[in-house]
């Protein structure tokens, strides 16, 4: 499929700025989503890092939404052609905690739009930078990476995987079942089609199941953080490397270091799906 970057490029510099509430029911929705035992949530209490992905949500009428799930392209983002669309990792940094019960404020702007050719075709990278703040003033930054591609020739061989770290100090083991991917996309008001709909992600799509999110997993490594070290964070970056699928279990794993920790998701035979690095 053709790709016109020069007019894709004229999306950089856009900006949006939107308007939320840290609410106590998402909050509580996660945690229970993450099987944690927490308390009930209380005015004050510090949102856990990562979580602000569950306000600002996307609310596109129903007859904006694509043949995907997503809303249709253009608007904020590009209206990038090619079919597949994935999170493809991010940069945070955490300047100052967001608390229950207040008012906040995230404004974005497309950095960048590149093109690059992959082995199975087109990839357009599309850079999105976050500023969310409070009454106080900004509380984070993130750089969000999205990536766009073809889907792979008939017969193409995947790529060569990574193997996961051996003996990890820690690690918990996850179903990835319909339920869990159906309330996370509930949470974050996700349509998109590959996360719940297993004919179209089978059909349409070609893949061999429901897509775990990626957010998700990104969240659960921040969440294993939370268990094993119970400090906050100051930054955290983390890179996708191959799809996790619910047809099998996956592993949440880490291990300390001098000032945070490394982390990743690695798949039922050790391969390595997506990684992160987290600093306290």
């Amino acid at each position: 499929m053709s790709v016109d970057i020069a007019h894709l490029r004229s999306w950089i510099g856009r900006t949006e700025t939107l308007e939320d509430t840290v609410g106590s029911f998402p909050m509580s929705a996660l945690s229970a989503t993450l099987d944690r035992d927490d308390p009930q949530p209380s005015p004050g209490d510090v949102l856990p890092e990562l979580w602000h992905w569950l306000y600002f949500l996307p609310r596109a009428r129903q007859s904006e939404i694509g043949e995907d799930g997503h809303p249709r392209r253009g608007g904020f983002l590009p209206p990038v052609p090619l079919p597949r669309r994935m999170w493809a990792g991010g940069r945070l940094a955490f300047i100052a905690p967001l608390r229950l019960g207040e008012q906040i404020t995230r404004t974005s702007e497309i950095v960048d739009v590149t093109l690059k050719e992959g082995r199975s075709g087109n990839l357009v990278f599309v850079l999105v930078r976050h500023m969310v703040s409070n009454a106080d003033g900004l509380a984070l930054t993130e750089e969000h990476d999205i990536v766009y591609r073809d889907p792979p020739a008939p017969g193409e061989a995947s790529p060569a995987a990574r193997m996961a770290p051996a003996s990890p100090a820690w690690r918990r083991d996850v179903t990835a079942d319909d339920v869990l991917l159906f309330r996370y996309s509930a949470l974050t008001f996700n349509g998109h089609r590959i996360h719940y709909d297993r004919r179209y992600v089978t059909e349409v799509e070609g893949y061999p199941g429901l897509i775990v999110h990626g957010p998700l997993l990104a969240t659960l490594m921040a969440d294993l953080f939370r268990r094993e070290l119970g400090r906050p964070m100051t930054t955290f970056k983390f890179r996708a490397l191959r799809p996790v699928f619910d047809v099998t279990p996956f592993s949440v794993c880490g291990n300390p270091g001098e000032d945070g920790a490394s982390l990743w998701i690695q798949d039922r035979e050790g391969r390595l799906c997506m990684e992160a690095e987290a600093t306290f």
